[in-house]
């Protein structure tokens, strides 16, 4: 997907997303929500990077299908177009989370979807930005270096993108370049 598209297609879903949980809830529990929606981000991110992005199936088709929604990435690591994941899959995925949420929280669970949904743009801006920008500053180059180790150094490791910490807490971070 393009980055334009990415940017107004988010540009005008977030706002929307935000104006239906309005009044849901009071402004700090609907901001508390957000946190946690975020937080709850960072973890998905990672579980399905490390889980089912790499997961090694025996199965053709489900290895025609890892392959396509991660390994042709591995492949093609600089091809711009396999940066961002696509709306066709990125909206649906987006809405079934969005259901769980109302469905465990009631309408306050748009408040912490809203914060789920920012942090998955949030995640897809970064890994394009690792792939194809040069990503100054501390934070920002700490990023890419974090994931560009994954990328060529070892793929059994670094999964989180817009977030290093359950890389942390699990154990699973490449420190260093590998030597021999």
């Amino acid at each position: 997907m393009s980055p334009p598209v990415f940017v107004l297609s988010w540009a005008l879903m977030l706002p929307l997303i935000a104006w239906i949980g309005w009044g849901a809830v009071a402004p700090l529990e609907g901001a508390g929500l957000l946190v946690a929606g975020l937080f709850w981000w960072t973890l998905f991110e990672y579980v399905m990077h490390r889980f089912l992005f790499h997961l090694e199936p025996e199965h053709p088709r489900l290895k025609l299908f890892i392959f396509l929604i991660h390994g042709n990435h591995h492949d093609n690591a600089g091809d711009a177009l396999r940066n961002m994941m696509p709306l066709i899959v990125s909206v649906p995925v987006a809405a079934a989370m969005w259901g769980a949420c109302v469905a465990l929280l009631g309408e306050a669970g748009t408040w912490a979807f809203l914060g789920w949904i920012i942090g998955y743009v949030i995640y897809d801006g970064v890994h394009y930005a690792c792939h194809q920008w040069p990503m100054r500053g501390r934070l920002g180059s700490a990023l890419k270096r974090h994931h560009m180790r994954h990328h060529h150094l070892d793929d059994s490791g670094n999964y989180g993108i817009s977030s290093m910490f359950w890389d942390r807490v699990f154990g699973t971070g490449i420190r260093s370049l590998k030597r021999g």
